[in-house]
């Protein structure tokens, strides 16, 4: 029968061809495209939306590309179905999937199979016109990237980052260690400094590098959550004997099979760092959404529809939503219930989760010395993660174990936590991540593992947990919303006299990360600036909205969105320039670092480039470029800028364990706990492994985030990954190199000669000995050659950052048009030219949609209304400029071969520059996030 045949006469059954394989497929009834190709194991067709909002599923139909979540499964009858493996494959990638790979033009990868499929239509399109691809590509979203490598992979023009985004570099780093210069040179070598790709980035490109739920587990069951209809209310009954009774339903859980035990979905090294005010069940329900009961059944569908079947009666309680509102007399309270010293609470009676109040010199003796003073008060909204991979699960039972494959920037934490949620032994659990489809902090947390632990457990089959989009933007934490008030002092000549924040954070129904938001917001952000007279008072408050959590920059995005605000102000009151002001008053080496008091001695000066990042900024500002300002009196143009600084590890240490081994074959083996969800760690830890070991990256294999098959780390959070992860991995590899030197004198008898390692061994003048002639010797001799190397974390360094926009407002509108944007970065020595400016490119463009589009809204009830992706604003690359990166010149001396952390310190100075150069244009202040065209319009028309 022809595929033509096959169209005409199937009624229930459908064939057609997938990447020239032909399939038969009986879909359910409205089954869309994308879940009948996975379901036969084409895991390259990824779920980012299930609404044809974000491309991560596309693939060609007939050529034409479709979104396959919306695409009708008995339409592909007779068709030709490709996906981003049937383009090409590793060892044999199609031209546009080589230029993705060699233009870096991605970073978690989960959008990049679907984002290959339409760029090979478009490239076999003659009608498609390449100028014209933001518009060719606005179905397919990337939030990690910012887009510029994508659009030079599409467009195959890529730039390089030596020689454009640099200041002086790429610089030569002439010692990798103490064993002398290193011989290999050059990309393919993959040496730091310079620019390898992915290790796994051919098969990202095609698809088959697989991420959490990309695996077919025999007999796995399904779990769907029934989610609280009102804001706040106890359970009073519940029966589930009508969903029990369904067919392929296996078990309906709620708060009477739950856990007793209190935790906190946030996970960091000390878990006590966070409140303990949260069950698996809970009979109390504090936002809309909340767990109520779980089904485990045989099908999603089928655990949907007994979730529908399950009776409740709720007593309703007293809400509150308005933060502000959340301390005074009277006001409901969220967690009443608790013991604050058994839960880590400042005072549940006031709906209090932490507060901060201090004070360095004098505040009220600053203002009074000051000649002029700002005061005003800034408005930060929530914010989505909107990382593609939705949080997703698999549990399941190996022999007398189980084990978790999730999507986690924590694997580590989440076995510890789990553990002691369920009694287990950690002998007993094995906790470990594929490739993770994007973090940024939302990953930080334990939201999927606890149910699947406990459906495993009760059911003893595999159970399979996986966030919709839906759930994603109305119950999973967000970004914290802020109320901050600044007032800050200066004398004539610019120097600052004090400076004075207030601070209000919704923490939401429960506390996650509500104390290190706060804290960590408060300091860094403060400490920037030399002011002699200083006072903090913070709150992290409950309400009944959706819970907050952490998020790229951990809070000092917020205050210095405010704070830099303030300043540009104040610069206008003086008549100082923005930038001199800041060089008057940043802190410099030797300074103390304050907030509300001197920072202790783990905190130090590494390095410093903020000097040279504002005249970085500074000059490629004056100088322009290419973009000229709409014609029209209506459209205004104004230019502005502002600065942050941020320690490179989070506080109170962060470990990590990395080992190195020497293989039979002679090749590498680098063990590293740490996660790889876009944050490029595999990348640079075989540059750093390569570069120790004088060889190339070609010959490093990585071992990484699996409790099992890797040394413990606490997490890839706080930008850990290069500073904490990767200087395990350096002394790991620099101890191994010794062993290595050591152990060929030895095998050769050649103790006298001066041994240097070399990639495929190690040479002593005309003496020559092979790493796979070593490993056999040490194989037969018993010699481990092994190198496990450990680092706390308890020394942190500051990076620091200094964006700078000129843009053009439309005053009829409120559009606010980019026309430049430039981000200075101190991020020591860079490891990976190519993939640090991705990184940063791709904080900037997330702060970008902060600034000008996102915003989770609730109604006044505390539901929220942007429940899916069209309706929640993420920039696509027509809503995006081309950013300017340049590095200064800087070597920290805790990070290894000098480097510094980057991923997370690129986001914070953003919105502030913007709102600063609105307010250059315009001439009002804007204090409230996001500046959308009717905030902006009625700043101009209010």
């Amino acid at each position: 029968m022809t595929l033509e045949q096959a169209r005409i006469e199937a009624v229930d059954t459908v064939i057609f061809e997938v990447n020239g394989t032909r399939v038969e497929a009986t879909p359910r009834p409205g089954q869309c495209l994308r879940t009948v190709l996975r379901d036969h194991e084409h895991f390259e067709v990824k779920k980012g939306c299930d609404t044809g909002d974000c491309g991560a599923c596309t693939v060609q139909v007939d050529g034409t590309p479709v979104h396959s979540c919306i695409f009708p499964a008995y339409r592909a009858a007779g068709k030709q179905i490709t996906t981003a493996a049937g383009l090409g494959q590793p060892g044999n990638l199609a031209p546009v999937q080589q230029r993705f790979v060699d233009s870096a033009g991605f970073q978690c990868g989960f959008c990049t199979p679907g984002m290959v499929v339409t760029a090979a239509a478009l490239e076999a399109d003659a009608d498609a016109h390449l100028d014209d691809l933001p518009r060719l590509l606005k179905g397919n979203l990337c939030r990690c990237t910012g887009y510029r490598s994508i659009n030079d992979a599409i467009g195959g023009q890529h730039t390089p980052p030596e020689g454009v985004c640099h200041a002086g570099q790429p610089r030569e780093h002439a010692e990798a260690s103490s064993l002398g210069p290193v011989r290999a040179t050059g990309r393919a070598a993959g040496l730091v400094g310079t620019s390898p790709g992915a290790p796994a980035g051919e098969r990202v490109v095609s698809g088959l590098e697989p991420y959490t739920l990309d695996v077919s587990v025999a007999g796995l069951l399904h779990l769907a959550v029934l989610g609280s209809p009102h804001a706040h209310a106890r359970i009073r009954t519940l029966d589930a004997s009508k969903a029990a009774a369904l067919p392929g339903v296996h078990r309906v859980l709620t708060h009477a099979d739950s856990p007793t035990t209190l935790f906190s979905t946030a996970r960091h090294e000390s878990r006590f760092d966070d409140p303990d005010d949260t069950l698996v069940f809970d009979q109390t329900l504090r936002f809309r959404g909340q767990r109520v009961a779980a089904v485990v059944a045989d099908s999603v569908a089928i655990a949907e529809a007994a979730c529908r079947l399950i009776d409740v009666e709720y007593e309703l309680r007293g809400a509150v939503f308005d933060p502000r509102l959340a301390g005074m007399p009277g006001a409901p309270q969220v967690h009443g219930d608790k013991d604050p010293v058994v839960s880590r609470l400042a005072n549940p009676g006031r709906n209090l989760v932490a507060e901060l109040h201090g004070e360095f010199g004098n505040v009220t003796a600053g203002l009074a010395e000051a000649t002029t003073f700002i005061s005003g008060s800034w408005q930060t909204q929530r914010i989505s993660h909107t990382h593609l991979e939705t949080h997703g699960t698999i549990g399941w039972i190996d022999g007398d174990r189980l084990v978790l494959r999730t999507s986690s920037q924590v694997p580590f934490l989440v076995q510890k936590e789990i553990c002691r949620l369920f009694d287990l032994d950690p002998a007993g659990l094995r906790v470990f991540t594929a490739r993770v489809g994007g973090g940024f902090g939302g990953k930080q947390e334990l939201l999927t593992e606890d149910l699947v632990t406990l459906a495993v457990l009760t059911t003893g089959q595999p159970v399979q947990y996986e966030y919709t989009r839906t759930d994603e933007l109305t119950i999973t934490p967000t970004r914290h919303p802020m109320t901050i008030d600044v007032t800050v002092g200066a004398t004539a000549d610019g120097r600052l006299t004090a400076l004075k924040l207030g601070v209000l954070a919704d923490t939401g129904a429960y506390g996650n990360h509500g104390p290190g938001v706060m804290f960590h917001g408060t300091s860094e952000s403060v400490a920037l600036y030399n002011v002699p007279n200083k006072r903090v008072d913070a709150q992290s408050v409950y309400t009944n909205n959706p819970p907050s959590g952490a998020f790229r920059g951990y809070g000092l995005g917020q205050i210095i969105f405010a704070i830099e605000s303030a300043l540009d102000e104040l610069a206008r009151e003086l008549a100082v320039d923005p930038f001199e002001l800041r060089r008057l008053n940043s802190v410099q080496p030797g300074d103390p670092l304050v907030a509300t008091h001197e920072e202790g001695p783990d905190l130090i000066f590494g390095s410093y480039g903020l000097d040279q990042c504002l005249d970085l900024a500074e000059a490629a500002l004056k100088r322009g470029n290419r973009a000229v300002a709409p014609s029209g009196a209506q459209w205004k143009v104004g230019s502005g800028m502002a600065s942050s600084m941020i320690a490179t590890t989070p506080p109170r240490g962060h470990r990590s364990q990395a080992s190195v081994q020497l293989l039979a074959n002679g090749r590498y083996l680098v063990r590293v706990g740490t996660t790889e969800f876009g944050n490029g760690t595999t990348t640079v830890h075989a540059q750093i492994a390569a570069t120790a070991l004088h060889t190339s990256v070609d010959r490093i294999d990585l071992v990484h985030s699996d409790t099992d098959a890797a040394g413990y780390d606490s997490g890839a959070f706080g930008s850990a990954g290069v500073v904490v992860a990767g200087k395990a991995v350096l002394a790991a590899a620099t101890a191994l190199a010794e062993s290595l030197v050591g152990a060929a004198a030895a095998y050769s008898g050649a103790a006298d000669l001066t041994w240097q390692l070399e990639r495929e061994g190690v040479r002593a003048s005309a003496a020559f000995v092979t790493l796979s002639e070593l490993a056999s010797w040490a194989g037969a001799n018993d010699v481990d050659l092994t190198a496990v190397r450990r680092e706390d974390g308890a020394l942190r360094s500051l990076a620091f950052n200094v964006h700078a926009f000129r843009v053009a407002v439309n005053t009829d509108t409120g559009e606010v048009r980019i026309l430049q944007s430039i981000q200075a970065a101190d991020a020591g020595f860079v490891m990976n030219p190519e993939q640090c400016r991705g990184q940063i490119e791709g904080g900037v463009a997330q702060a970008l949609g902060t600034a000008l589009f996102e915003e989770v809204v609730l109604d006044d009830a505390g539901a929220v209304t942007t429940r899916v992706l069209r309706n929640y604003h993420v920039p696509q690359l027509a809503d995006l400029p081309v950013t300017e990166v340049y590095f200064a010149q800087s070597h920290d001396v805790l990070g290894p071969y000098g480097a510094k952390s980057m991923s997370e310190s690129t986001y914070n100075p953003v919105a502030p520059a913007l709102a600063n150069a609105v307010r250059d244009a315009i001439g009002i202040r804007p204090t409230e996030l996001p500046l959308s065209r009717d905030r902006i319009w009625r700043l101009l028309h209010g």
